[in-house]
């Protein structure tokens, strides 16, 4: 990989230094899902014109129809971190359905779906983990059968963010109950206001109801929204699960938090003291600095895997692992920044930034369960990564 900057590459950071100039004014103080956020959704749309989000999409599905260049990828990442302006809406349906969806989907599917989903207007949620089947997915016993030309879905979900909020779901569910496990899967695309879904939603320990619970009662599904082949649902919600992996260790994320550690600790004092004086603060930030500038490192290898169309092979299983760990040890650091201001909840006088390390620091703390936990994720990574064996299954007691 060369990442020495050409003249062009450094003409093209100069743009994006001078479009962040140009549009501070514009952009939002906070992104989310973009959920009845009009200055979100139209700093989506302007970001999506200037290619510094949605960059190597095609036109024709709503993106700017970039080729992949990965240290300008790099350099719109530095910029929007070193300026504080936040980059485009991510999500599940931006980060995790719209890249498999360009692999995996119809002609009919990627016109329909992926050009609203770009713009926020079109939100997802992933129906995937049930009570019975978390970290073994592949168990999920949630039914669908075809009467006519629909298929008929009874069963539950559980832990699905953003139900509450989703125009749409992905849902995995089990098409041919005689199939082996990992087979007779079926990858589906519906609406939520689809008649027999009820939703109920479910506080986490940051005191919000970041999850639902989501039953599904003789729901019908028209049998063209199927993503790949009926029962091949397994080999289509892989490649989803490897974008959500990339999502939820996103070393950018973790690169504007540190920026605003950085900030806190000029900002915080002990005794008269800035934190970022504190040698003892102040080496804690280096450690995770490091950690960070690796992960961009490793960012920058999966872009140029992806460019070239080669299997990453372990730096692509490290990501959610790692991730999810820093980000919880960055939101830790903040909150220890903050000394005894730092467990301040519920608007709180004294509470800083609106507790948002706080929850950041709760959240976090559950990420490094969800989407895979991270006993999982290690196996993954000694056994599809290292070329470890499994680990042996415990003996069955004879009768």
């Amino acid at each position: 990989m060369d990442l020495s900057y050409s003249p062009e590459h450094q003409a093209f950071r100069e743009e994006v230094r001078t479009f962040l100039v140009d549009h501070k004014d514009k952009a939002p103080k906070a992104m989310g899902l973009g959920l009845g956020n009009k200055q979100a959704l139209t700093w989506q749309k302007l970001l999506i014109e200037n290619g510094y989000t949605a960059r190597t999409i095609p036109e024709a599905y709503g993106g700017y129809g970039a080729e992949p260049d990965i240290l300008k990828s790099r350099i719109i990442a530095e910029e929007f971190t070193e300026a504080g302006m936040p980059g485009g809406l991510a999500g599940q349906g931006i980060s995790m359905l719209v890249p498999t969806l360009l692999e995996m989907g119809t002609e009919e599917q990627k016109q329909k779906y992926i050009p609203p989903t770009l713009r926020g207007e079109m939100i997802w949620c992933q129906g995937y983990s049930e009570p019975g089947s978390g970290s073994d997915l592949a168990s999920l016993q949630t039914k669908a059968h075809i009467d006519g030309d629909d298929y008929v879905i009874n069963g539950q979900k559980i832990w699905t963010s953003t139900a509450k909020q989703a125009d749409m779901i992905f849902c995995l569910v089990r098409t041919e109950p005689d199939a082996p496990k990992h087979k007779g899967i079926s990858y589906l695309l519906f609406s939520m206001d689809t008649p027999g879904i009820e939703v109920r939603p479910l506080v986490d320990m940051t005191g919000v109801a970041n999850f639902n619970e989501v039953f599904f009662t003789d729901v019908r599904v028209p049998r063209e929204q199927i993503v790949g082949e009926p029962g091949r649902g397994w080999f289509v919600a892989n490649a989803t699960l490897k974008h959500e992996r990339g999502m939820l260790g996103d070393p950018n994320a973790a690169g504007t938090r540190l920026k605003a550690i950085v900030d806190l600790m000029h900002r915080e004092t002990m005794d008269g003291e800035r934190l970022i004086d504190n040698p003892v603060f102040r080496d804690r930030l280096v450690a995770l600095q490091s950690r960070v500038f690796s992960m961009q490192f490793n960012g920058m290898r999966l872009l140029s895997a992806s460019a070239k169309q080669e299997d990453a092979g372990i730096a692509k299983l490290i990501v959610k692992l790692q991730g999810c760990e820093l980000n919880h040890q960055l939101a830790a650091l903040a909150i220890d920044v903050m000394g005894e201001l730092g467990i301040l909840y519920d608007g709180s006088p004294h509470e800083r930034a609106h507790g948002i390390w706080q929850r950041y620091y709760m959240f976090d703390l559950g990420l490094i369960i969800g989407g895979g936990t991270a006993q999982i994720q290690k196996n993954i990574i000694s056994e599809r990564g290292l070329e470890m064996p499994r680990e042996p299954k415990p003996a069955q007691p004879s009768a």
